[in-house]
C-alpha cells in the first residue's frame, strides 16, 4: 500500500512539517524505490515465452502483496507453479483461502500474457494433489490475444476514496456478467457499514493488527530490500519518518495520534464508495478459490478498461473467530445458502495510483 500525500497529511492531523533544505532535501528527492519497481519495466522483455508470460504474471494482485508464488521450469515448454509456504497470513487467512485466490490471479494473468504473445496455455491444477504444485502449464503455439490483456500494466487496486458519482447503468450491465454488482442505495449503505465494522475488528484485534504491521516496509531501503508486504514510501512519507511522525511503533499503538488519524482516514475511504462487486462460488474447494482469483483478475482488468477503480475489502470474509459475526452477516447478505463469498470489493471512480513493488522474476524461479 502506497499512501498518497492526502493520506499522509491525515496522519499528522493537520500539523505542519517544515520543508527540508540542503542535504535533507536532496535526500528526499531520491526516495523512489526504483529497484523494487524494476519488474514493471522488465515485463515482456524475455525471449523464453514462459519467462515472458511469468514476467507479467508476477504483477498480479495478491493479499498484502505477499507474492506467494514460486515457479519451476520444466523441459522447454512447461512450468509448474508452487505456493511459497513462507508467505502466509495465519492470523487473517488461517485456511490460506486468500493466498489461493492470489495464486489464481497469477495464473490468469500468466495465461492472458501468453495469449497476447501468441502462446496457448494448457493448464492443469494440482497435478499431484494438494500437497504438490498448484498448477502445471504447457505453453504451445496458437494462442490468441484476449482484449483484457491490454490493461495488465494499468491495473491497480485503488486504495483511495472514490468520487461521489454513480456508475452508469450501461457499465453496471457490462460488469454484471463477471460479478454481482451492488448499486442500490440501501444495499450500498449496509455494505459500507459491514466493511467498516469488519476493518475495525481486524485493526483492533492484536494478532491481526500485528500481522499487518509486521508486513509494513518503511522507506526506500526497506522496500528495496523486501519488495513485498505493505509499502510506505516516497518523499513525503519519508519526511514524516524523519520527523518521527510515521513509524512502526506508532502504527502498532492504537493510542498514538498517527494510528488514530489513520483510522479516521480509512473510515473516510471506505465510506466514499458508490458500488460494490462480489464474487461467490457454490463450493469452497481449492479449485473454487483458484477460479475466484482468475475471475477477480479479469474483473479488475475489465474495470480498468472501463475507467473504473476496484479495491478488495475482504476483512468480513476472513475466517478467524473474532470475525465470525461479520463473516456470517456477509454471507447472509451476499450469498445463497451453501455458497461462499470469495471476494468483496469497492467499485467506483478513483484516482490513478502508483505501481506496487515486486520481487524480480529471477527471485521467484526455483529448481523442483
Amino acid at each position: 500500500m502506497t499512501l498518497s500525500r492526502r493520506k499522509a497529511l491525515a496522519l499528522i492531523g493537520g500539523g505542519t512539517i517544515l520543508a527540508a533544505s540542503g542535504a535533507a532535501a536532496g535526500f528526499l528527492t531520491t526516495r523512489t524505490p526504483r529497484e523494487a519497481l524494476r519488474p514493471w519495466g522488465l515485463a515482456g522483455g524475455y525471449d523464453d515465452p514462459r519467462l515472458n508470460a511469468l514476467s507479467y504474471a508476477l504483477l498480479a494482485p495478491n493479499p498484502h502483496n505477499l507474492q506467494p508464488w514460486k515457479v519451476s521450469l520444466q523441459g522447454s515448454d512447461r512450468l509448474r507453479l508452487w505456493r511459497d509456504e513462507e508467505k502466509e497470513l495465519p492470523a487473517t487467512d488461517p485456511y490460506d483461502r486468500q493466498i489461493m485466490i492470489g495464486l489464481g490471479c497469477f495464473l490468469e494473468q500468466m495465461v492472458l500474457a501468453a495469449g497476447a504473445a501468441g502462446q496457448a496455455v494448457d493448464l492443469t491444477l494440482f497435478p499431484e494433489g494438494e500437497g504438490g504444485p498448484v498448477a502445471e502449464a504447457h505453453l504451445t503455439g496458437g494462442g490468441r490475444m484476449d482484449p483484457l490483456a491490454a490493461h495488465i500494466m494499468a491495473r491497480r487496486s485503488c486504495k483511495e476514496p472514490f468520487e461521489d458519482r454513480a456508475l452508469p447503468a450501461a457499465l453496471v450491465e457490462e460488469l454484471a456478467g463477471m460479478a454481482d454488482i451492488y448499486t442500490d442505495a440501501a444495499d450500498v449503505a449496509r455494505l459500507k457499514t459491514l466493511t467498516w465494522e469488519a476493518w475495525v475488528v481486524e485493526v483492533m484485534t492484536p494478532k491481526t493488527m500485528t500481522e499487518s504491521v509486521d508486513l509494513m516496509r518503511f522507506g526506500k531501503a526497506e522496500i528495496n530490500a523486501n519488495p513485498d508486504g505493505i509499502d510506505l514510501g516516497g518523499p513525503f512519507l519519508e519526511s514524516l519518518m524523519l520527523a518521527g511522525v510515521l513509524s512502526r511503533a506508532a502504527q502498532g499503538d492504537p493510542s498514538s495520534r498517527g494510528f488514530q488519524e489513520g483510522v479516521r482516514m480509512y473510515e473516510e475511504m471506505l465510506h466514499a464508495t458508490p458500488a460494490y462487486a462480489v464474487l461467490t462460488s457454490k463450493g469452497n474447494s481449492r479449485e473454487d478459490q483458484i477460479a475466484a482469483g482468475r475471475n477477480w483478475l479479469r474483473l479488475n482488468l475489465k474495470t480498468t478498461a472501463l475507467g473504473l477503480a476496484l479495491h478488495p475489502v475482504s476483512q468480513a470474509l476472513q475466517e478467524y473467530p473474532e470475525m465470525a459475526g461479520h463473516y456470517a452477516a456477509a454471507h447472509a447478505m451476499l450469498a445463497a445458502e451453501g455458497e461462499t463469498v470469495q471476494m468483496l470489493g469497492r467499485l467506483g471512480y478513483g484516482p490513478t495510483t502508483p505501481r506496487t513493488p515486486r520481487w524480480p522474476l529471477e527471485a521467484k524461479l526455483i529448481d523442483a
